[in-house]
Formats: structure tokens, C-alpha cells, sequence
């Protein structure tokens, strides 16, 4: 088995376990891409990614480029004389940086891939209703997610999970498969398969504003499934008229309730320890919930300490 010279591109939390699991079966990491540090908080003090933490508590050689393509950072990239490159949760590279290496550079994506090819496999594989998910390594290509498949891992929803339990399990089931691929690459026994053609094809679109906010409209599992997709980050929101006060409030966690009713859709019912919604099949009921400027809370919590006034509603 060849010992490869291997480039890791990483940033956040999900990459650090792919990482630290090759570091820990000695395989010669000569370098790690990450983001530029950013500044966060009130202070605006500058932030190190997740990957970066970890890299240097390793005395691993890193780099923070902000523009790859710039001539610096492909000579200095040359000079590590990588034979392999592995991307994951890394923003899209450039063919002058993914084809360097002999053994090309492969990604580690969060998806049974063709399908929830993006920037959001975990969360929108729970929003749909998906009972199972998994993790794919493949080598990258021109396009985003297309590149011919190395090995696939199929991991099950549970009817509990929310977007940060499947992240954990997608994150540890993922590190496992990023290390048996570099077995495979080194051993010169890796063999791979195109991309199935598929006319019903799931796409992971980018999260933001619109689609993150609840329909009431629609029917309770569908609106569940969006929570539970959404949580806990970025988190699914409504707008909750209160009386003749309009608060944006997220919702992180529910139970769907399927039963016939009269109520209009949308209408807030509450009781001492129960706050719910009434939607056109049934009642959403509201465990955990943030409200403006306050931290989040499950729902009897604030219901000692916040008035839901009569015909309230959700929109």
C-alpha cells in the first residue's frame, strides 16, 4: 500500500471527524485547506473554522486561501506535491486545483448521490420524508456532486431525528468511509461507476428566508418533517400574530397530531402546559420555541411566563 501524500480541504465540525480519523491511522496529511478566519460575535474577533482548531492541535501545515485560483496559492499547493486531495464541506474548487494530483481528488457527500446533489443533503432528506440517507465518496469532476461514485453507505432516518442527530451519524459513518476510499485509492484497488441517469432526481437546494419558513397550509407530517429537517440549524419559522403584536418566532421541535377539527388553519390553541396549531389534517404541537431576543425554550417554560392571547395564529 502506497503512502500518499494527501492534501485535506475542510472547514466546519462534519469535516474535522473525517480528519482526525485519517490523522489517527497515520496517514501522511501534508496540508489542510480551510476558510479565512471571520470575525463573530459583538467583539468581531476573529474565528478559526472547526477544521483549522483541530489542524493545528496536530501541528498539521495549513492554509487559508482566498481565491483559488490565485497564482500564490497553486504554487503553494504544487510545492506540497500532493498525490491525492480530499474535499469535505469545502466550497467548489477549480479544474487547476481538483485534477493536480496523480490520483485526482475525491469528495465525501452527505447523500446517497445521484440523489440530493447541494448545499444541503441532511436537512432536505428529513424535510422530504426520507426514511433512509447515507454518505457517498466520489471523485470531483467539473460539475457539482456528478463525479463517478467510489463507495456508497446507507444509514437510516429515524421517525426521532432531526438535522443534528443525521449530521452526527452521517459525520461518524462518513469519516469511516473517507478512510476505507484512501485504502482503496493506495492499494491501487479502487474501482468506480458512473453517476445513475434518473428522471426523478431530489436536489438539496441552499437553505434561506423562503423555504425555511413553515405552510401552515399544508399537512401536519409535512410541516413536522420541515421542523424536524431544520433543526437545529437554521430552523424552521412563522410569523405569530399575538393579540395585535406580530413576532417572527422557530420552531425546533413538534409532534404532529392527526384528527379531524373545525378550526380555522393556522389558529393558536393553548392550555397551562400545551401549545398548538391547527393545520387542515390535524394539530402541530409546539415542544421547543424561540421567541425574539430570548433564548430557546421547550413550550411550558413559556407558557409560565408569556400570555398567548385568545384568537391568536400562526401565518
Amino acid at each position: 500500500m502506497q503512502d500518499l501524500r494527501i492534501v485535506f480541504f475542510g472547514t466546519p465540525h462534519f469535516a474535522v471527524a473525517s480528519l482526525k480519523r485519517l490523522v489517527e491511522n497515520d496517514k501522511n496529511i501534508v496540508g489542510v485547506i480551510t476558510a479565512p478566519d471571520k470575525p463573530a460575535g459583538r467583539g468581531r474577533n476573529l474565528n478559526q473554522s472547526a477544521v483549522k482548531e483541530y489542524a493545528l492541535t496536530q501541528n498539521l501545515k495549513v492554509m487559508q486561501p482566498t481565491n483559488l485560483k490565485s497564482e500564490e496559492f497553486l504554487n503553494e499547493l504544487s510545492a506540497l506535491k500532493p498525490d491525492l486531495q480530499i474535499v469535505v464541506a469545502f466550497r467548489m474548487l477549480p479544474q487547476s486545483v481538483w485534477s493536480l494530483p496523480i490520483h485526482g481528488t475525491f469528495n465525501l457527500h452527505a447523500s446517497l448521490l445521484p440523489q440530493y446533489r447541494g448545499a444541503a443533503p441532511i436537512n432536505w432528506a428529513i424535510i422530504n420524508g426520507e426514511t433512509k440517507t447515507g454518505v457517498t465518496t466520489f471523485f470531483i469532476d467539473d460539475k457539482i456532486d456528478t463525479g463517478e461514485i467510489i463507495e456508497q453507505v446507507e444509514v437510516p432516518i429515524a421517525p426521532t431525528d432531526n438535522a443534528g442527530s443525521l449530521h452526527d451519524k452521517l459525520m461518524d459513518t462518513g469519516s469511516e468511509l473517507v478512510l476505507k476510499t484512501v485504502n482503496l485509492i493506495a492499494s491501487g484497488k479502487v474501482k468506480t461507476q458512473k453517476q445513475q441517469k434518473c428522471t426523478s432526481l431530489k436536489t438539496a437546494y441552499k437553505l434561506h428566508a423562503e423555504n425555511t419558513k413553515i405552510d401552515w397550509n399544508k399537512p401536519v407530517e409535512e410541516i413536522h418533517n420541515l421542523v424536524r429537517g431544520l433543526s437545529p440549524y437554521p430552523s424552521a419559522w412563522s410569523y405569530f400574530m399575538n393579540g395585535e403584536k406580530e413576532i417572527t418566532v422557530k420552531i425546533y421541535k413538534t409532534t404532529p397530531e392527526i384528527l379531524a377539527h373545525n378550526e380555522k388553519l393556522g389558529s393558536v390553541i393553548s392550555s397551562k402546559k400545551e401549545l398548538k396549531v391547527a393545520v387542515k389534517d390535524g394539530y402541530l404541537s409546539i415542544k421547543e420555541i424561540q421567541l425574539p431576543g430570548k433564548k430557546k425554550m421547550d413550550v411550558v417554560s413559556l407558557l409560565n411566563g408569556f400570555k398567548i392571547e385568545n384568537g391568536g395564529y400562526m401565518r
